[in-house]
């Protein structure tokens, strides 16, 4: 196959940015009909269709190849401007990462404090589940996460950062009223507090409990963020696993108890990034290892 004309790659990853080949024709400064041609040509090029033409449009699975290499070479070519010194050297770096919740409320953010300040770049993070991370640097969303899956990602490389505690906690309070007695058989029954309905932790920690024989009840409130999640269990709304570094002052201050405590569960974390030779990523790459190596079990 000939080589991929760049301008019609810069194009594919516009329309994506985008959602529509008319915002795509304005953020390039061309007509529509020029955007249209270069997709096209691009998708003959390579054989395969690249776009839903759905509103917005989506990237096939295709699509998804090119757009993240569109986002790899504009990475490349942004670093080799600031090697050279060149204009563009004096515009903040953009680094996309996606990242869990729980993540993102303990231990990350001290992460993208070590990063030097003299590189001048500028976060983007997504917040994602863990175990979906993975999918938005398939797609070339991101270009590193925070992710469960030691699996790497094609075009990435993926590094271990430790392990993430979660206490099965509730308020005194709810204890006493909802798990006295033995636990397979009341708290399944027991009010439960999940992150949003893709959250399956609760249920894991039941079905280990009972041997498979049920998961978490039906009667579960969501909340989706994690200082919110620790709350709402320390309030009594329900039970919940809660990560243990947010778990320690509220187990201090009396308003959690660990009902399990020979039940722990450890959740694997590591970071998946692009392989590329970026001095912006991997001075973020250093940085999340070396803090995840102070607040994460080994």
């Amino acid at each position: 196959m000939e080589d991929l004309p760049l301008d019609q790659v810069r194009t594919l990853l516009a329309v994506v940015d985008e959602g529509t080949f008319d915002a795509a024709a304005a953020a390039l400064h061309v007509t529509p009909s020029a955007v249209s041609q270069r997709v096209k040509a691009l998708e003959q090029r390579t054989g395969r269709v690249l776009l839903l033409r759905t509103r917005p449009v989506r990237p096939t699975e295709s699509g998804e190849v090119l757009v993240r290499l569109a986002r790899q070479v504009a990475r490349l070519e942004r670093d080799a401007y600031a090697e050279l010194g060149l204009s563009s050297a004096g515009e903040p770096t953009r680094v996309s990462v996606a990242v869990n919740a729980d993540s993102l409320a303990t231990w990350f953010l001290g992460a993208l404090t070590r990063v030097p300040a003299g590189l001048r770049l500028r976060f983007e993070l997504r917040r994602e589940d863990e175990s979906h991370t993975a999918a938005l640097l398939r797609e070339g969303t991101v270009m590193a996460a925070v992710t469960s899956s030691p699996d790497a990602v094609p075009g990435c490389s993926v590094r271990r950062l430790g392990r993430m505690r979660y206490l099965p906690a509730a308020s005194p309070e709810f204890a006493a009223r909802y798990l006295a007695g033995p636990l397979e058989e009341t708290l399944p029954r027991a009010p439960v507090v999940t992150f949003d309905r893709r959250d399956d932790f609760q249920d894991a920690f039941v079905r280990r409990l009972t041997r498979g024989r049920t998961g978490a009840s039906t009667g579960r409130h969501l909340i989706p963020t994690s200082e919110g999640f620790a709350e709402a269990v320390a309030a009594g709304l329900g039970w919940g696993m809660v990560p243990e570094t947010q778990a320690g002052p509220l187990l201090r201050a009396g308003r959690l108890t660990v009902f399990a405590p020979d039940r722990a569960a450890d959740a694997p974390l590591y970071w998946q990034q692009w392989k590329l030779d970026s001095p912006a990523l991997a001075a973020v790459a250093e940085a999340v290892a070396a803090t995840a190596a102070t607040a994460l079990r080994s």
